[in-house]
């Protein structure tokens, strides 16, 4: 079991969002973890890996934002990458599955996560897990069209 600082101690919370694509889940996964591409799906964030199985992510609009650190932990293409989140403020365990189904992929997108500053955290994580959800539910879309417009292919950097 990973050690958890004492502020983000107690039961983790979940969120999860999910969106079907008219695409190949190879195709799908392709872009998901082509990183510097996340600008093109998901909402205010920039990603880039740092090393062979560390990212960062940047969500805002600097300089106000949160900088996601993450260790990719499981990679099974193109089926599921699994990442923990490292940063000072986001703490926990990720996954984005890319499953077949009729006429595409299933792209299903959980985080279980510990929120940070002890109660006060559990306490506005019902309105953090709506807004969160909400732009996990945008990127999702987001990330539908770009692959069925053929943006799947892996960008040259």
């Amino acid at each position: 079991m990973p050690y958890v600082r004492p502020e983000f101690a107690g039961r983790p919370v979940y969120m999860a969002a999910a969106v079907h694509v008219a695409a190949p889940p190879e195709q799908v996964f392709a872009l998901i973890t082509d990183w510097p591409r996340h600008q093109e799906w998901m909402f205010l964030t920039t990603a880039r890996q740092v090393g062979p199985d560390t990212i960062e992510a940047y969500t805002g609009l600097r300089p106000f934002g949160l900088l996601d650190t993450m260790t990719i932990t499981q990679w099974r293409p193109p089926a599921l990458v699994r990442v923990e989140h490292t940063g000072r403020i986001v703490r926990g365990h990720g996954a984005i599955r890319v499953r077949p189904q009729a006429g595409g992929s299933r792209v299903i997108w959980a985080e279980q996560l510990w929120p940070p500053l002890g109660p006060l955290g559990r306490a506005v994580w019902p309105i953090v897990r709506l807004v969160g959800a909400a732009f996990a539910r945008r990127s999702l879309r987001r990330l539908a069209v770009l692959a069925e417009r053929g943006g799947g292919r892996p960008s040259s950097t």
